[in-house]
């Protein structure tokens, strides 16, 4: 499973491409709407990670809490700083 945001910017564009690529005479790609939509979700999930990170980074240098950061993420403050820090 991809872990890194690059790994799954990576992972979400090769889906793309392969949902762009595919053979139209392969009778399981015949209706492939619904795997461009979970595709597309996929990476408004990884571009909506990447901004809450940088959301962090910046809220961080102007001197947030992780406690403060982590009220708004929804998670513990060790949590937040593990996972952001």
């Amino acid at each position: 499973m991809a872990r890194t945001f690059a790994d799954k910017e990576q992972a979400a564009a090769e889906i793309a491409k392969r949902l762009a690529n595919r053979d139209l005479d392969e009778t399981a790609w015949r209706d492939a709407a619904s795997l461009r939509e979970i595709a597309g979700a996929f990476a408004d999930q990884v571009a909506a990670e990447r901004r809450v990170a940088e959301a962090v980074r910046v809220a961080r240098a102007e001197g947030c809490s992780w406690s403060a950061i982590a009220a708004m993420l929804g998670v513990s403050k060790q949590t937040a700083a593990e996972r952001y820090g």
